[in-house]
């Protein structure tokens, strides 16, 4: 990877002194004349704003059709951003971004940058990118090999831990359920469980050595399985910690019977029958799923409320833990026992993109891969948050990361989301349970129409049909239900269209997206049906709604037969 410059108006990219003999650098890394200004721009760079941020070069790239993956778009970082991507190593950062400020482009770049410049201290503890959904990393996937970088792991969060406790996701939780799974205190409740194995010993220990038998009384051993539970070491360490100075005790009355002994002989007794008894009645052995498994089978921890535990309780508890059928949630809360029976290693940086929507348990498993001295780029935006348990205020959901102290900057300047489709979003801010400052977009073009229709589903054909005629993608962003219903009318129209994250160079330029998938994804011309529907009426239908309101890179219609939800309707 060339090295890094900054350019005039804050664009970066390869600096020609790092670069062959003859290399000429494609326009979209040129740097422009700082003298023209912005002002000076014409064609597509008229319709943005004048400054040094923005131009001819910055409103081509923006407006350039979006068929395929992201692009690299290193051309369009700007000065804001290009201080968030070459911040230390050793700092962890949380970009609160409104839709289009560029905070996906700030990650990717950001790992990059560090991949370039730290190669040994990144590549040592490793790099992970973790995304909201598979559609979103096909997206983007193509990013950082664009800058040099393959070696770079990209998934989500439910698949890394899936990845790591060895389950995939057999069966659902109900929304009570998940609700109470995801919470921070599951992780006290499954703490308690676990060290609740850990007991005094029920009479001395006698350990037979040729004519002798060494003999340490209860209290003794009372005394070292207490020492060794307050150090706190995850379980296992623990265990052995334990062994060890069970032996020791053994040792020193050896020792002062018939002088030194050795490490053959420190060995035997370790793995003697009733050492090895001892631990198994003081600290015995335990797995995350027979600890999970026990208390799902009869939740009894006073921190959850009735209610509580009767949601997360078995209906038919398994024969055994070995054949439990786990959800999703199951899989956070056995990746949390694992880390306390045996702490992991952890990557030496994390890029975690919509990070408002993890829950605190979610947010723990990204904790734990950090190692001690890695750090975290923290991505998001309070205003999509649209999970259950999506984050109302950056400092909770930092604490949970980790990174209680991580510095937080908001981008607000928008370049991807025309300033007329950022208007029309901008009238639900005051309704989401957040508090964050109003995107603005430096790009004062775009296309938005808002019609009421009689038939929506011939609506949503005509648009699309009137889409295709123009250059560019087109995103048909429905409500989650209505996904299947709208490929099946555009089919029936003889309108082929893709699925979200379809990336290959003969998907069709259509793409039904269901709402619950839009967020991180762009196209030229979004087709919205039904705002009420995607809205939905429950607590987190409005933040739905602004994701998919603010998909849009050129053009939006909104279609509508049901009464728009009053929030969006103009004063």
């Amino acid at each position: 990877l060339p090295r890094y410059k900054t350019c005039g108006g804050g664009i970066i990219g390869p600096s020609r002194d790092a670069l062959p003999p003859g290399f000429e650098l494609p326009l979209k890394d040129r740097v422009p004349d700082a003298r023209r200004g912005a002002g000076a721009a014409s064609g597509p760079g008229a319709a943005c704003e004048t400054g040094t941020a923005t131009g001819g070069l910055l409103a081509a790239e923006i407006e350039r059709p979006r068929v395929g993956p992201m692009r690299d778009i290193a051309a369009t970082i700007q000065p804001e951003q290009d201080d968030l991507v070459r911040a230390p190593l050793s700092a962890s950062l949380c970009v609160q971004g409104a839709p289009g400020t560029g905070k996906t482009a700030v990650g990717l770049h950001r790992a990059a940058y560090l991949l370039y410049t730290h190669p040994r201290r990144v590549q040592r503890g490793g790099l992970l990118i973790l995304g909201p959904n598979r559609a979103f990393l096909a997206y983007v996937s193509e990013v950082l090999p664009a800058l040099g970088e393959r070696d770079v792991r990209q998934t989500t969060v439910d698949e890394e831990v899936a990845r790591t406790v060895g389950h995939e996701p057999r069966a659902e939780d109900t929304d009570a359920a998940a609700a109470v799974k995801h919470d921070a205190r599951m992780a006290a409740v499954l703490h308690r469980a676990l060290y609740a194995r850990v007991a005094p010993p029920a009479g001395e220990l006698a350990v037979p050595d040729g004519a002798y038998r060494w003999r340490v009384p209860a209290d003794e051993l009372a005394a070292l399985v207490a020492e060794v539970r307050a150090e706190a070491p995850p379980y296992l360490v623990g265990r052995e910690r334990l062994r060890s100075r069970v032996v020791r005790a053994l040792r020193a009355r050896a020792e002062r019977r018939a002088g030194p002994v050795g490490a053959a002989w420190e060995r035997r007794a370790g793995r003697s029958r009733p050492v090895a008894a001892l631990l198994d009645a003081c600290w015995p052995r335990a797995t995350p799923e027979q600890v999970l498994a026990e208390v799902l089978a009869d939740p009894r921890d006073p921190v959850l409320t009735g209610a509580e535990r009767a949601a997360i309780r078995w209906a038919r508890p398994p024969r055994s833990y070995r054949s439990a059928r786990w959800t999703a949630a199951d899989l956070v809360l056995l990746d949390e026992l694992a880390a306390a029976l045996e702490r992991p290693a952890g990557y030496g940086h994390i890029v975690v993109d919509e990070a408002q929507d993890l829950s605190p348990m979610q947010c723990r498993a990204v904790a734990r891969r950090t190692a001690a001295s890695g750090s975290l780029t923290v991505l998001g935006d309070l205003a999509q948050g649209t999970a259950p348990w999506a984050a109302r205020d950056w400092r909770e959901q930092l604490a949970h990361l980790g990174r209680p102290d991580a510095r937080v900057t908001a981008l607000t300047a928008g370049y991807r989301v025309p300033g007329a489709v950022v208007e029309l979003a901008n009238r639900l801010l005051a309704a989401l349970p957040v508090d964050v400052p109003p995107a603005r977009s430096v790009r004062r073009d775009g296309e938005v129409t808002v019609r009421a229709v009689d038939v929506l589903e011939a609506a949503v054909v005509d648009a699309v049909r009137a889409a295709l005629a123009r250059e560019g993608s087109v995103g048909v962003v429905v409500a989650d239900a209505a996904y299947g219903r709208t490929r099946e009318v555009l089919a029936a129209a003889g309108v082929p269209a893709g699925h979200p994250g379809e990336v290959a160079a003969d998907a069709p330029r259509v793409t039904v997206v269901p709402a619950g998938l839009a967020k991180g994804l762009e196209y030229d011309h979004v087709i919205l049906a039904e705002p009420a529907a995607v809205a939905g009426g429950d607590p987190r239908g409005l933040s739905r709604l602004y994701v998919a309101l603010t998909r849009a890179v050129s053009r939006l219609d909104v279609l509508h037969a049901w009464p728009l939800p009053p929030e969006l309707r103009a004063e």
